[in-house]
């Protein structure tokens, strides 16, 4: 299949498997193909939260600040992924870092051009906020088991 738009891209990705055609129309119409270049900030805690990103080469990591200086890596999402869903819930600010590992090539989705669609159309709004619950759920499952490589159980012997 020879990919030739933002529409095409979306299509083959796995968040939108067998989304009604006129929601993936939408979607798409919020969208741009973007590069970020390796090292480069693809966003910064507590910054506005507008964008969301379809991963479609390199990687990115997602950090948190520490108060001691220095960040805390909570997780790499790669080729194929999605990164983030700040967007998506008030008040739309990102509650963590982002930085490129490799460069990046992704579709950027407008966040707020998306979340007036799901105003317009609660059918849409429900298709994307099932697909981003479970990316959610898979995200702090994610995060669980990172912590418990970092910290252990928990449990004293």
């Amino acid at each position: 299949m020879i990919v030739r738009d933002i529409r095409d891209l979306l299509a083959v990705h796995p968040l939108f498997a067998g989304i009604e055609d006129e929601y993936l129309d939408l979607v798409a119409g919020c969208g741009r193909n973007v590069r970020i270049r390796a090292g480069e900030w693809l966003f910064r805690e507590g910054e506005p939260a507008d964008t969301f990103f379809v991963v479609r080469e390199g990687r990115a990591t997602i950090e948190i600040h520490l108060a001691r200086g220095g960040s805390f890596l909570l997780d790499t999402i790669g080729a194929g992924e999605v990164l983030d869903w700040s967007w998506l819930f008030p008040p739309f600010r990102w509650q963590f870092d982002s930085r490129a590992s490799d460069d990046v090539r992704a579709v950027a989705i407008d966040g707020a051009c998306l979340r007036t669609k799901c105003a317009e159309d609660h059918d849409l709004g429900y298709a994307l906020m099932q697909r981003f619950a479970q990316l959610l759920v898979e995200r702090l499952q994610s995060t669980r088991l990172r912590l418990l490589d970092v910290y252990g159980d928990g449990r004293s012997d």
